[in-house]
This record gives C-alpha cells, structure tokens and sequence, in this order.
C-alpha cells in the first residue's frame, strides 16, 4: 500500500431504508447472490487502480455489522476504511461522509452502494476525468426507451427527443474543495450530488457509465442483479493483464527468482525478497480482475512483508481473485537478464509456480544484447501477462 496519504475518496452511501425493496432490513445489507449488496459495492471500490480513502454511511444501528463487512471486503486495505452513522436524508448522509473525509483527499467520489455491480473501471474513469477537467463527473448511459411528455390526465402531450437524454448513474466525481462548498450553502434537498454541485453553479459532464450500474431498488431489481451473478456460464468473460517489475542486484542478498532460491547467485534488492517473476505475476493477475496492484495490496511500507517469498504474493493474489470471483487461465512471463543462467531450472520454477496459482505459467529468458540497464549487468527484469475468466456463483 502506497504509504503517502490518498488524495481520492470514495464515499458509499448505504444508510437508505429500501423500503421498496420489501425485505426486512436496509438494502444495503440484503443478500446478493452469497454476500451482501453493501460488500459486492466495496469490492468494486477496492478495484481501483488509485488508492483511495473509503468513508461508508450506514444507520447507526448497522455500524459495527457494517465495519465488519468493510473489513472484510478490503483485505489488506480494510485500514483505509471508515464507517459512520448516516443522517436522515441521503444529502446529510453524504455530508457526514465528507466531514469523515482526511485533509489530503482532493478528488471525491460519491457512490450508492446498491449500485453493487458497477465496475471498477468506472470508478477510474470517473476519477480521471475529474483530473482532467476540474469539474463535476458522471457517468451515464443513453435512453433506450421512447420517452413521451404526458400532462396531468395522462394525455400525451409530446415525445421527448431522447438523443438528449441520459440515465445518471454513480460513482459521481467532484473536486473536494468546491463540492465542500456546495453543500455548505445548500439550502435545499436535490435528487444527486450532480443537481446540488451544479446548483451551486459549477459545471458538471457526463462520460459513458456501464449496464451493469443499475440501482437496486425494487425486488424485481435483485432477481435482476442475482441473475447476472449467476446464471451466467461458469467461466465468462475472460480479462487480460499485465504486470512488470524490475529490481537491482544487491551482492549482499541472496537470489531468489521465479520463486526458487538460487544459491551461489548474486541477489537483487528489495523490500522482499526482491523475486520481479513473483510480483510482475502479481500485478497482472490483480490488473486482469481489476484488483489495484501489489503496491495497494500489500505494499513496502508494511513491515509485515519484509524479505517475504514470492509465493507469499501470489497465493494472497489467488485468493483474493477467488474471493471476488475470477479464475486464474494462464500466466506467461518473460524474464530480461543477463544471470542467471535460467534455463536448467525452467522446468522446476514452471512447475512450482503452476502449483502456487493452480493455473499454468510459462516462462521464458532473454538478454538484450548489451543494451540498457539489463544488459550492462545492474539488474534483472520481467514482464508477465495473465488471463483471467469471471466466475459466477
């Protein structure tokens, strides 16, 4: 986890009763397919590929249930994490969420957790453009359906050109400082963030949002929502990634690559054990599902992984893409360097890295002729692609 303070925060408002909805308690806390609506929003959050503080509004009556969840659904992030009671309203509840927010945060994004299908790639695309235009972001997507204008008898009075209309969606994006001000001079309720931010007279845009954003508010609703869980096809969908990583040699350490340790080699620095097969597999098993990076997921500020072994990484990352419902394909990795030699143990490392990820891995070496940092002999290098399927279940 990258040990500088987030400038983005993420705000999930889950403190609505869900009265539409017919169950017995808040929707945010109903089940979906095995877990709750509120833990399959987070883990959507936690998807970033920015690190992010993440302020959850719930009923103060749920707090601790809801710490719990959150804990749960950001493993090793869950100290980025807090939960406060919300107010009687969604505006004063995401007010609470932003007075919960830390002084470094510069971008927030405000996301209703009953859209609990929303990808992560939204979340990025959102705080993107925030950085980009320094206004309001939404995401959206186009109106399908022909809209007619009626008067208060039901008559049609006209039909609505819907090229100009969109279905608003979230996680909606602002900058911290000007959506701070906004709410402090609300003096009304608005139906968004997006209508209170451009009320107070700021510009907002739409960017494209995802199908799979819709709200969860009616019953009909989460039969939808359980249905693309799972009735789907066991292995849909399948994602690549991409994951590189590079480390010096440090003739005080010993060499341990592809997750063997090579006696009598010279060793490569690290606040591990410095293995770049290991982590590049890492990062692109965690880019194929969406899942951040090994920086965001384990980091070089935690003493814990201190000299910890490659395996130590990769079956953390296996579980987690368990957890959130991926299966490893294969992963293939390319190794830049001039030593060692890694030829003679190709097979043995092929081998123990299968076994780690239950998926095959291939990988491959070369040199670059003399060229660049790998050549002249102060490091090694490897570049690794996986592929991943979405599981339903």
């Amino acid at each position: 986890m990258n040990s500088r303070a987030p400038i983005v925060g993420v705000i999930v408002v889950a403190a609505g009763s869900g009265t539409r909805l017919g169950a017995d308690r808040p929707k945010a806390f109903v089940d979906l397919a095995g877990r709750t609506v509120l833990e399959r929003s987070l883990s959507s959050v936690f998807g970033m590929q920015r690190e992010a503080q993440v302020v959850v509004v719930v009923p103060a009556d749920l707090v601790p249930e809801a710490q719990a969840i959150a804990g749960h659904a950001g493993g090793a992030a869950a100290s980025s994490i807090s939960v406060v009671a919300g107010g009687p309203t969604r505006q004063q509840s995401v007010a609470l969420g932003l007075a919960a927010l830390g002084e470094s945060v510069r971008i927030v994004l405000v996301h209703d957790a009953a859209r609990a299908l929303t990808p992560a790639a939204v979340f990025d695309a959102v705080v993107a453009a925030v950085a980009q235009t320094a206004s309001g972001i939404v995401p959206g997507v186009a109106v399908q359906d022909t809209v007619k204008r009626v008067d208060d008898d039901d008559m049609v009075v006209e039909t609505v050109d819907r090229s100009e209309l969109r279905s608003i969606q979230t996680p909606q994006g602002f900058p911290r400082a000007a959506l701070d001000a906004a709410y402090a001079e609300a003096t009304v309720e608005h139906t968004d963030d997006a209508a209170l931010f451009a009320a107070a007279g700021h510009t907002v845009s739409v960017i494209d949002g995802d199908q799979a954003s819709f709200k969860i508010t009616t019953p009909w609703d989460l039969r939808r929502a359980e249905g693309l869980l799972t009735a789907q096809p066991a292995a849909a969908g399948i994602r690549t990634g991409i994951g590189t990583d590079v480390h010096a040699f440090d003739d005080d350490s010993e060499l341990w690559l592809a997750g063997l340790h090579w006696p009598g080699e010279r060793g490569l620095s690290g606040h591990s054990d410095g293995d770049p097969v290991s982590h590049a597999i890492t990062d692109a098993l965690l880019s194929a599902a969406g899942l951040g990076d090994i920086g965001s997921m384990f980091g070089t500020s935690d003493p814990t992984f201190v000299n910890a072994h490659g395996e130590v990484f990769l079956t953390a990352a296996r579980s987690r893409l368990e957890a959130e419902g991926f299966l490893i394909g294969n992963v293939a990795v390319q190794l830049i360097g001039n030593s060692p030699r890694f030829s003679p143990r190709r097979q043995e490392a092929e081998a123990l890295l299968t076994g780690l990820l239950g998926a095959p891995v291939s990988v491959s070496a070369t040199t670059t002729d003399g060229l660049g940092f790998t050549g002249r002999g102060e490091g090694v290098c490897a570049i690794a692609t996986a592929t991943v399927s979405r599981q339903y279940s």
